[in-house]
């Protein structure tokens, strides 16, 4: 019954998300994360979305050009598949980064330490996945806080400076309140319904979607209940590699961007 249980939150948790298909404007004044997808490897065009991110310190992608892509992972709850998404992550030497939930940090506390000992980066989906546009500051800020002492309490993960909103909402509100609180808002330029357990399609169809839409400096979103997601991954990061591509972490990312500019003229 407790899996069933566990199972039906997680569900809920990734149904609410937003799907990265179209944009969508919350009633209260926040915004559905969203974008047209296109396949001719090019970052997606977001819109107005871009100029709004930028203001607030927010990622959605790499526009350096270099060919380089960033793994990201939501947990909400667990399926039996991250242990062999983190072998494969450790044979090739593959960095990512997991956004989990309260949820998810206590009912698996040995994937979140293992997350954390092998590297990865955690990062903080907030405790109960509520949509931070209609709550106050300070309810978002006790969300985060408490889901950031949960991993704390499982991992040698101390500290949390990524953050992805729950249901993908956000308004320049919670940007600036994020940004405030010390978190860098993470979005994503590459996903596709990948959590529908019991609508998977098969390694294959997993692996060619991400092809795809593959572009330098993709975030990739992909969610760790996927059976297709599992079993493509090793084969999809092959793939890529002989592309090119370099996997890099968002501590990479966020640190290149902010680095002082070089000095020309002397």
């Amino acid at each position: 019954m407790k899996r069933y249980v566990s199972t039906a939150i997680g569900l809920l948790i990734c149904f609410l998300a937003v799907l990265p298909n179209a944009h969508v404007t919350h009633a209260a004044g926040g915004y559905g994360w969203g974008f047209k997808k296109n396949d001719d490897h090019q970052i997606p065009d977001v819109g107005q979305y871009k100029q709004i991110l930028e203001e607030y310190g927010a990622y959605y992608a790499d526009h350096s050009g270099e060919k380089v892509v960033y793994l990201t992972f939501d947990n909400g709850y667990e399926e039996g598949y991250t242990d062999d998404i983190l072998d494969v992550l450790k044979k090739h030497d593959v960095p990512a980064a997991f956004f989990v939930t309260g949820h998810y940090v206590e009912s698996e506390p040995d994937l979140v330490e293992r997350m954390a000992d092998e590297g990865h980066i955690i990062g903080n989906h907030s405790y109960h996945h509520p949509d931070f546009t209609i709550v106050t500051k300070e309810a978002m800020q006790e969300e985060l806080e408490a889901l950031e002492a949960a991993v704390a309490d499982v991992s040698d993960q101390e500290n949390i400076s990524y953050l992805r909103p729950p249901r993908g909402m956000f308004s320049e509100q919670t940007l600036d309140w994020a940004q405030e609180l010390g978190y860098t808002h993470i979005f994503w330029s590459l996903a596709f319904v990948d959590w529908e357990t019991n609508k998977q399609k098969g390694w294959e169809y997993a692996h060619e979607t991400i092809m795809d839409q593959i572009h330098p400096g993709a975030i990739m979103l992909l969610h760790t209940v996927s059976s297709d997601n599992a079993k493509a991954l090793d084969k999809t990061i092959t793939e890529l590699k002989k592309q090119g591509y370099q996997f890099k972490s968002l501590d990479h990312l966020v640190m290149k961007d902010n680095l002082p500019r070089p000095i020309y003229g002397y």
